[in-house]
């Protein structure tokens, strides 16, 4: 019987909230197991840059490089407390899937940007790190994005049950899992981003918690339909988008300031959920259960209208599915850095579009000390 394999996952979203670290043991037998979880809040200052280098301005290249830098550190000392809590040591742990921080995605333009530096991880973790995913697809002629659905498909598609898996995170995205045939997947609008902006403007929070703030107000049907007026919304998949159009500066041609704010909160709620429902009417008519993950699953009123928009589908947590709804991403990304080590495919071509399978990532070895370095290996 073959020794189990140990794999970290890191994940940082476009929330810019802060880092999930997930132990994850894998064999041959059995779905992925999240087996160790830790979560590293950003600093103040540290999600401050990292927000605004999400635009152009003054010395970006080298802020860029030492935002890199410092996520890291961050990177390093959440996987540190991860495996003191796991009572693992790095020697037994076969790779880290880092994803980094994503402060540009344009593939209309063949580039994604994901802020980190994963020479400096392995170094700080004497563990190899894998990450750069998104690049060899777009190469591809694919998005880049979403890569999740093939993790999804390999941790809970069901026999005989349509499924449809929605992360909302800073971006909402969805997975469809049919019994049989091809996969779908796509970006399918905003998630928390524009409430969270919305929320940080008004409020001086980071989320409108529960999403008692929207609660609080009246969708307001015109600006909602002229806010699902973008052409985003009406492009069929594959797609993917992210901060670089859904962001502050595409709600000021909506005059917000002559609305009440907490009207224009709930309407942002309803935004969300309109993306998330419309796309699984459009493209997953048979799904009979959805499940939810990612940040947005802890917004009661968020979840509870998706469930009034989706009355024949059955809407839950990942938690029902063995994996809690935070750490689905930082599971994927494990997943995806154990494919790039064995010379798998980790995208799916008619999900990002890409001209076929790849092998994504690229690997940076552990800290060679005395001769010896953590073994790589490829089947």
């Amino acid at each position: 019987m073959k020794t189990p394999e140990y794999y970290i996952g890191i994940m940082s979203g476009t929330s810019l909230d802060g880092i999930d670290a997930t132990a994850v043991e894998f064999d041959e037998d059995t779905p992925p197991q999240a087996r160790h979880h830790h979560y590293l809040r950003y600093d103040h200052n540290l999600r401050s840059e990292l927000l605004a280098l999400n635009t152009s301005g003054a010395n970006e290249l080298e802020r860029a490089a030492l935002a890199g830098n410092a996520l890291s550190l961050h990177y390093a000392e959440a996987i540190q407390s991860l495996l003191l809590k796991a009572s693992l040591k790095p020697h037994q742990i076969a790779a880290i899937g880092c994803h980094g921080q994503t402060v540009r995605h344009r593939p209309d333009l063949g580039y994604t940007t994901q802020l980190l530096n994963p020479s400096l991880l392995a170094e700080l973790s004497g563990i190899p790190v894998v990450a750069d995913f998104r690049n060899r697809d777009i190469a591809a002629g694919g998005q880049g994005a979403p890569l999740v659905p093939a993790f999804h498909a390999a941790a809970f598609r069901h026999p005989t049950i349509h499924r449809v898996i929605v992360n909302i995170g800073g971006i909402a995205n969805l997975t469809y899992l049919p019994p049989q045939g091809p996969i779908g997947g796509f970006d399918c609008g905003p998630g928390n981003l524009l409430m969270d902006s919305w929320a940080t403007q008004h409020l001086e929070v980071n989320y409108d918690e529960n999403g008692k703030w929207a609660e609080s107000g009246k969708t307001i049907p015109e600006l909602l339909s002229r806010m699902l007026a973008e052409s985003f919304f009406a492009a069929p998949p594959p797609k993917s988008t992210g901060r670089d159009l859904f962001n502050l500066a595409w709600l000021r041609p909506f005059n917000l300031a002559v609305r009440n704010p907490a009207d224009v909160q709930a309407t942002l709620l309803d935004l969300t959920a309109h993306g998330i429902a419309d796309a699984i009417s459009a493209y997953c008519p048979r799904a009979e259960e959805v499940y939810v993950c990612g940040g947005g699953a802890h917004n009661t009123a968020l979840t509870r209208r998706l469930g009034q928009m989706l009355p024949t589908a059955m809407l839950n947590k990942s938690d029902a599915l063995g994996i809690p709804v935070d750490q689905v991403e930082a599971v994927a990304f494990a997943w995806l850095a154990r494919q790039t080590i064995h010379g798998k495919p980790g995208n799916l071509p008619e999900v990002t579009g890409a001209k076929g399978l790849r092998v994504l990532g690229a690997v940076y070895p552990a800290q060679c000390d005395k001769g010896a370095c953590a073994p790589l290996y490829f089947e």
